[in-house]
């Protein structure tokens, strides 16, 4: 994207239209800078284009999740006689059991697909490794299809925690950057999609076409971006173009084409002419 910003001014594409490139914390917090952009440094731009990995294609949306943590609570007391206190760890291990067997019931969206649920972190603590540990945590990663809503999602794992005494609360952002600024938000982080007959879709299939002399494809992300602000929470019409398949991100395999990498660069220099010009219309 950098490098496509530099042939645009090289090349004298810079019209009618002010861009940005916008590089941003997302793992421990999807959409939270993006958010701070616009209700902090009130930074709002009319269009988006995510460089997540779309294997070449123009995608459009993608499910959203919540971030919960479950505590369990015990007593504590010696290993040797464990009868004498409650292990929060054999609490949990029950409420663990009944998340990995949800899922039957959550919805299934013909184009985001099916919601999702993951227990993604696990602590306790105690006195000692020969000691009962008295509380016990985890933390659940749950994904949103369209029809699923955070309080539906809360409920469900309450149901399955409220019997072996959980206690299910949605996990909130809060750490301080560099600078100590805090921006606080919960993680929340909602579905969305943009419709295929959008202007920006229409887009990003124009430009693809012209500059490659093929058509390419729309299709979904499975994971998340900060899609999940632009457009679930702020309506910025957002499209995802980027090179590289995203079944390799965040594993040891991560890998880009070299080809996709080049081809990716003239797409974002080339785009908002194209966008520029169909607005025009």
């Amino acid at each position: 994207m950098v490098y496509g910003l530099k042939i645009m001014k090289d090349l004298g594409l810079t019209r009618d239209f002010t861009l940005y490139y916008f590089g941003n914390i997302e793992e421990i917090c999807d959409g939270v800078a993006p958010n701070s952009l616009v209700e902090t440094d009130k930074l709002r731009p009319d269009f988006v284009v995510i460089g997540e990995p779309t294997k070449m294609k123009i995608y459009r949306g993608h499910r959203g999740r919540v971030e919960m943590q479950v505590t369990t609570r015990g007593r504590t007391c010696h290993a040797s006689a464990p009868e004498r206190g409650v292990n929060a760890v054999d609490k949990m291990a029950e409420i663990i059991k009944g998340i990995s067997q949800m899922g039957a019931d959550f919805i299934d969206d013909p184009f985001l697909g099916k919601g999702s649920i993951a227990v993604t972190d696990i602590h306790c603590k105690t006195p000692s490794i020969n000691a009962l540990p008295d509380e016990c945590f985890i933390y659940i990663d749950r994904r949103l299809t369209f029809g699923e809503t955070r309080e539906m999602a809360v409920e469900q794992v309450r149901q399955v925690a409220a019997p072996h005494g959980g206690r299910v609360e949605v996990l909130e952002f809060d750490e301080p950057s560099y600078t100590g600024f805090v921006f606080k938000v919960d993680k929340y982080f909602p579905a969305w999609t943009l419709p295929e007959d959008h202007l920006l879709v229409k887009a990003g299939l124009a430009a693809f076409q012209q500059l490659f002399g093929r058509p390419t494809g729309v299709g979904k992300w499975v994971f998340s971006t900060n899609g999940i602000y632009w457009m679930g929470k702020a309506g910025i019409p957002a499209i995802g173009f980027g090179p590289g398949d995203e079944v390799y991100a965040h594993t040891v395999l991560d890998q880009v084409p070299l080809e996709d990498v080049v081809q990716a660069t003239a797409f974002y220099a080339f785009f908002p002419t194209i966008l520029s010009v169909m607005l025009a219309k």
